[in-house]
């Protein structure tokens, strides 16, 4: 086994059990973040930060892969893509947001300078990088698009995921209707796909071949499967971080269930549309590509606002003390210079999960040193 892969291994062993652990010990604690809003509000920003256009447009191109090769045989592709996108994974946000929760009011870990600082660079090095990986994989998404409108599209969604950033309710009012947007795009493509009862019960019975071979996710399957990994961990502090401020007040058992279960159901939903259409081989009318481009797009903006709102926010270049024109032209300039300076560095998503992976062993080891003032804090 590669050495990335039980790095991988070991994290997410670590994290789970961690996760087990902080359910039991600190079960009768309310979860209370800095501007809690309701469940459904709470679950709308994470699923749309926490996701990018690969959820929309992904399953469709991998499927056939899933299909062909060998070391996915012991289960079926749709099983494979939902183990790659749901349930577990979202546990790596449980951990993060409990954090930022709890422990980071009481020990402040992100406030010593040189943790501070790499979390930092992570943010906006991932947030930059996903909008080169949008560039990059635009010519998939729009067949002709030439380059000059390809660059054009992508500094116009920068420009946008900036302005939504200035403010928080910006950023509020566009994950719930962009979520609401996407479950308008599940229910179309049923009704276009007659997609009926029948069908929604054999994707039942595919989806459980991720839940009986659960325990096969935990280590990776692949380094297709390591790069999806990575790049759980390298979201998973800064969007623990930015959604911990909208906790309303949840037990931690019932803000570990509504992780896994509630982002899990409309991607369920979603790939098991996309799956019926792969096996019945219906082709996507131009309508539905662009609906399946915008509602992408939107995801893209989502998770670049509120990255640039969390890490505007934790260097203190907000709109309050530089004024909006100043703001967005400074924002707009760093990310999209960033993009563009991408197309000439090797950088992989892979080494920005390394890094989070370290800071992770970095914060343990802080907790251990610190567990007296925090235990304490909790008398």
């Amino acid at each position: 086994m590669p050495i990335s892969h039980i790095i991988l291994t070991t994290a997410i062993s670590i994290t789970l059990l961690t996760s087990i652990w902080l359910i039991f010990r600190f079960r009768n604690i309310s979860l209370v973040g800095e501007q809690p809003t309701n469940l459904i509000a709470f679950i709308a920003i994470l699923f749309t930060s926490g996701l990018d256009v690969g959820l929309i447009l992904f399953p469709l191109t991998e499927f056939p892969v899933y299909e062909t090769e060998a070391i996915y045989s012991f289960t079926n592709p749709l099983a494979i893509e939902f183990g790659f996108w749901g349930f577990l994974v979202w546990g790596f946000y449980f951990l993060t947001t409990f954090y930022f929760c709890v422990v980071e009011p009481r020990l402040k870990l992100f406030e010593i300078a040189w943790v501070k600082f790499i979390n930092n660079i992570v943010i906006i090095a991932t947030c930059a990088f996903t909008g080169f990986l949008f560039l990059s994989y635009l010519p998939g998404y729009i067949d002709g698009i030439s380059d000059s409108l390809r660059y054009a599209l992508v500094a116009a969604v920068v420009l946008f995921a900036v302005f939504s950033s200035t403010d928080i309710r910006f950023v509020i009012w566009l994950s719930v209707g962009s979520f609401l947007l996407f479950l308008g795009l599940i229910g179309t493509m049923i009704v276009y796909g007659d997609f009926g009862i029948a069908q929604i019960s054999q994707s039942g019975q595919y989806l459980g071949g991720y839940f009986s071979n659960l325990h096969r996710f935990i280590s990776p399957l692949t380094d297709y499967h390591a790069f999806y990994l990575f790049w759980w961990f390298a979201w998973s502090i800064m969007i623990g971080q930015f959604v911990a401020r909208f906790v309303g007040g949840l037990r931690p058992w019932q803000l570990l269930a509504a992780l896994l279960v509630l982002p899990s159901i409309p991607i369920a939903l979603w790939f098991s549309v996309l799956f019926h259409f792969h096996g019945q081989d219906i082709t996507l009318t131009g309508p539905f590509q662009i609906a399946m481009v915008v509602v992408g797009i939107i995801f893209v903006v989502n998770s670049l606002d509120s990255l640039t709102r969390l890490y505007s926010e934790n260097l203190n270049l907000t709109v309050e003390r530089m004024g909006r024109t100043a703001y967005i032209t400074v924002h707009w300039l760093l990310l999209f210079g960033l993009i563009l300076l991408y197309q000439f560095t090797p950088l992989k998503i892979e080494w920005i999960g390394m890094v989070v992976i370290g800071l992770y062993v970095c914060v343990y080891a802080l907790i251990v040193q610190r567990r007296r003032s925090l235990v304490q804090s909790f008398i």
